[in-house]
């Protein structure tokens, strides 16, 4: 299972790093895609490296996009990513999103009468919104925003790996 995580500037610590850490503990491999040259400043100035840029992808099974402001505006804002979104969707591969990144998925076009979560007042072209942590509709997968990171990442596990897993990362991080 290849997983790619695109890193826009003014990401999101939280969500991006539990998806990371996580995927990577159940032995998922996880790329940071870079959509600009390395580091890429989150939204408290906390500068990553990314593992590749966006513009180097090559093969993936998912494709699981952090929130953050202005992180998820500068992921609406690239063509590369909501071309990846698109194309990851429609070769039925997984598709992710947590806090307002679920906008970008609805700026993709793939939204329309998807159950989808996220952050409150975020607007999701096509999405019916519901009120949980983690949702899952078809490959699509929505969470809420930095408190359902730990919720997220391992329900993406489970889905990803197994539940066997998942839960055996869970115990391990005491979630």
């Amino acid at each position: 299972m290849k997983v790619i995580v695109p890193l826009a500037p003014g990401f999101e610590e939280i969500e991006t790093m539990a998806i990371v850490d996580i995927l990577r503990r159940a032995e998922v491999e996880v790329y940071l895609a870079g959509t600009t040259e390395p580091p890429v400043a989150s939204s408290r100035g906390v500068k990553v490296i990314p593992d590749i840029l966006i513009d180097d992808i090559t093969d993936y099974d998912a494709v699981v996009l952090p929130g953050g402001n202005p992180g998820y505006m500068n992921l609406a804002g690239d063509e590369r990513v909501l071309k990846l979104v698109k194309d990851a969707y429609k070769a039925g591969k997984y598709v992710a999103a947590i806090c307002a990144a679920p906008s970008v998925l609805g700026k993709a076009g793939i939204m329309e009468g998807i159950t989808a979560t996220h952050y409150p007042g975020i607007d999701v072209i096509g999405a019916k919104y519901t009120n949980e942590r983690v949702t899952r509709d078809g490959t699509i997968i929505t969470s809420q925003g930095p408190g359902t990171a730990i919720d997220f990442a391992l329900f993406l596990t489970e889905i990803f790996v197994g539940k066997t897993t998942s839960e055996t990362v869970r115990e391990a991080i005491l979630a």
